[in-house]
């Protein structure tokens, strides 16, 4: 890999970054958008067989998703509490921007009809997910086996497009587990989620790896589907409209994230 792609790698992951702290964005949405996503995937299943090749590509990947998050997650924090439907429907523009991209992705290999059964099961599962997301009792103080299931969780959801985090952690009742141990640095329960988190990225990976390189429609099927299942969760209670100007600015901010997102990704094809 040459001196160019890896800065233009490092580029495209700080909007990584950015899209993995944004409501209903995610990180491995963006690295499909930016046709990133296949590479990464094969290069943490493959890291130990290319060690030196596969950490050169990761390593700028890597460097700018942390640097999109820590730059950006107290920016959109701020938005969030000071301006949050504005900030709602940009960020819904933004997704509804790279559906035609994903359902290209989807479409690329063999896609026919046959496949819509797939995508509008796992939108049912998505949205049941969503409407019962408590499928466990909560669990407060998770002992050293249910933290390793935190961090799984969370590589799943890091891995997998269309997953969302906090619906995986809440129907397993862990999601504010999580939240107060990252808050309070309780690494009684970090530690081990971080085991959890560093083996479910490297087996995950694996086996997505296998399931795109065996199934690809299939596989991105279902991600498209469950990507399209998380939409709605973008608004909240607070974000309805009336004649009004903030109602007025939240329009323009979702048609400019939509062309946003839609010229980003006609760019990247470009």
């Amino acid at each position: 890999m040459n001196k160019n792609e890896s800065i233009t790698n490092f580029l495209k992951s700080i909007l990584v970054g950015i899209g993995g702290v944004a409501p209903g964005l995610s990180g491995s949405i963006m690295l499909v958008i930016f046709n990133l996503y296949e590479r990464v995937i094969e290069s943490i299943s493959t890291l130990s067989k290319d060690f030196k090749n596969n950490v050169i590509f990761l390593m700028p990947i890597t460097l700018g998703i942390g640097i999109g998050i820590l730059m950006f997650s107290k920016i959109i924090n701020y938005l969030l509490i000071n301006f949050e439907m504005q900030t709602r429907f940009a960020f819904l523009g933004l997704v509804l921007g790279t559906i035609p991209l994903l359902k290209k992705q989807v479409e690329k290999k063999g896609f026919n009809n046959k496949y819509y059964i797939y995508i509008i099961i796992s939108f049912l599962i998505g949205v049941l997910l969503f409407f019962n997301n408590q499928l466990f009792k909560e669990v407060t103080s998770p002992n050293f086996f249910q933290s390793i299931i935190l961090g799984f969780s969370v590589a799943i959801s890091s891995i997998t497009p269309g997953i969302d985090g906090a619906v995986l952690m809440s129907a397993l009742g862990l999601y504010n587990a999580h939240i107060n141990a990252v808050a309070t640095l309780n690494f009684t329960i970090l530690i081990p989620a971080g085991l959890g988190l560093i083996t479910g990225i490297l087996l995950f990976a694996r086996l997505m790896n296998k399931l795109i390189k065996n199934y690809y429609t299939l596989t991105f099927s279902i991600i498209f589907g469950l990507f399209i299942s998380i939409i709605p969760r973008i608004l909240n209670y607070n974000c309805y409209l009336s004649f009004n100007l903030k109602s007025l600015i939240s329009i323009i901010l979702l048609i400019l994230g939509f062309i946003s997102s839609y010229l980003l990704s006609k760019l990247e094809k470009a």
